[in-house]
């Protein structure tokens, strides 16, 4: 089995207004050309998460409570799994190209969250128009916007 290196390429932190994506000053020239995107997908590590025990797990026990008693990892956005990747689109409030941060109110991760990777969130690439998902979970929001407002608390057994 091939074992790959990834790199950190900056830190997920808390600011005033909500969250900081800030990357490390190598990175900074990789944010050209980036003005303009309202959203973007950050793709982080579930650095909390990552732990040898974790990474055996494949199925989990009933975590939805509308869902099936038992779900493999792979059903779920949990950020424990094989590998503790996660991606968020984030809106992009603000961003200030010469210190390397992006501003966004809202981002999934903890203070302190290694950022692995950015690319522009865009419609040609990353909406679908015709999707489906299981019967359990159809009473989600469609959109990101629309979580902001859904009770999420209700969702889970946990």
């Amino acid at each position: 089995m091939n074992e790959f290196k990834l790199k950190q390429i900056g830190v997920v932190e808390r600011g005033e207004d909500g969250f900081m994506i800030k990357l490390d000053k190598e990175y900074h020239e990789g944010l050209t050309g980036i003005e303009g995107f309202s959203w973007l997908n950050i793709l982080w590590w579930a650095n909390q998460f990552d732990d040898s025990e974790f990474r055996k797990v494949l199925t989990t026990p009933k975590p939805y409570k509308k869902g099936p008693d038992k779900i493999g990892i792979f059903a779920t956005r949990s950020p424990v799994r094989p590998n503790p990747i996660a991606v968020t689109p984030v809106y992009i409030s603000r961003i200030d190209i010469e210190a390397g941060i992006l501003y966004t109110p809202y981002i999934d991760a903890e203070e302190g969250t290694p950022v692995l990777d950015i690319k522009p969130y865009h419609g040609s690439s990353d909406r679908v128009d015709s999707w489906q998902v299981p019967s359990w979970c159809r009473h989600w929001p469609e959109t990101v916007e629309d979580s902001a407002s859904f009770n999420w608390g209700n969702e889970f057994n946990f």
